[in-house]
């Protein structure tokens, strides 16, 4: 029996600006619920990651809203947070979908650490975009008057980013491992888990910085020996020259191909880049082979008649 790691983007449970709402956000995980059974239902064994780039920034900005009245809530509680919060719709959707197709199975959400270095030099460059997008005014009035560090990403507006060192390891992965073994749906590394650091004495301790979900569920696939790991985003394959007239789908890249293609500046970075990264990362160390596509795909892709396979 396969396993299979889906990472699942934050982004994709906030179809538009009309429905940011949690109800709105728990109508478009049941939609992904659906095709996810499908694939148990074909016998694989399934770990669901997750953003939640959109969800920290609700939180920092009722923080924000609340400051003098409340204490702000730390950039790694915020995460913690958010990966209670959208675990506990992810398994809720699941346990129902379950119930509907008489499969024989929980699901059960970890709250993940994952470990970072300490001396990462990201902590110096913010990198990664979270929160909701600005048009360029309200972006360059956030800058002057909260300080924020921001960029525009991928033509879709501005956005806030904070550090993003690389992740390390899976402080809970044998706990994962121990649950899949027993069958569960495991939800874990939401949000590419909580970043946590080492001190001298070996204490872990949560630091100000989201982790890349996508090269998050790389190091979580390896470490759980994963057959696949799947990246499902918005569009159902990826493309060249993407969202132009010329845009051009790739069906297929080997991870020398994948590396041509990101030093050629093919990939957008906060986009497509993080995605094809963590595919190439998952495959260099060990892993068969990667996916990327979109959650209506998933079961054509898994059957090569969809998706952006990459492979060794």
């Amino acid at each position: 029996m396969k396993t299979i790691v889906v990472a699942i983007g934050g982004n994709s449970l906030i179809r538009d600006d009309q429905h940011m709402t949690v109800p709105d956000q728990y109508a478009a995980v049941v939609e992904t619920a659906g095709h996810i059974t499908g694939l148990i239902e074909r016998g694989f064994r399934v770990v669901i990651t997750h953003g939640n780039g959109p969800q920290v920034g609700f939180i920092l900005l009722r923080s924000e809203h609340s400051r003098g009245i409340l204490h702000e809530v730390p950039l790694d509680s915020i995460g913690a947070d958010t990966q209670g919060a959208i675990g506990y719709q992810i398994q809720q959707a699941m346990q129902n979908e379950f119930r509907k197709r008489n499969v024989k199975k929980s699901a059960a959400t970890i709250v993940t650490q994952t470990l970072v270095d300490r001396d990462d030099p990201a902590f110096l460059k913010p990198s990664k975009p979270i929160g909701r997008f600005y048009q360029r005014e309200e972006a360059e009035d956030r800058m002057r008057v909260e300080k924020w560090a921001m960029i525009e990403d991928a033509g879709r507006g501005w956005r806030r980013v904070v550090p993003s060192p690389k992740p390390r390891k899976i402080i809970e992965a044998d706990v994962i491992k121990h649950l899949i073994a027993n069958e569960y749906l495991v939800i874990a590394a939401g949000g590419g888990g909580i970043p946590v650091i080492q001190d001298e004495r070996g204490d872990l301790q949560g630091t100000a910085a989201v982790i890349d979900k996508d090269l998050a569920s790389a190091v979580l696939a390896r470490e759980i020996g994963a057959d696949l790991l799947v990246i499902s985003t918005a569009v159902e394959k990826v493309y060249f020259n993407f969202g132009t007239p010329d845009q051009k789908a790739i069906d297929h890249m080997t991870i020398a191909e994948a590396g041509q293609y990101i030093a050629q500046g093919h990939f957008k970075p906060g986009s497509m880049l993080p995605k094809v990264q963590a595919c190439v990362q998952f495959i260099e160390n060990g892993g068969s082979e990667a996916l990327i596509t979109c959650p209506e795909a998933l079961s054509d892709a898994l059957a090569g008649r969809s998706g952006t396979r990459v492979t060794k």
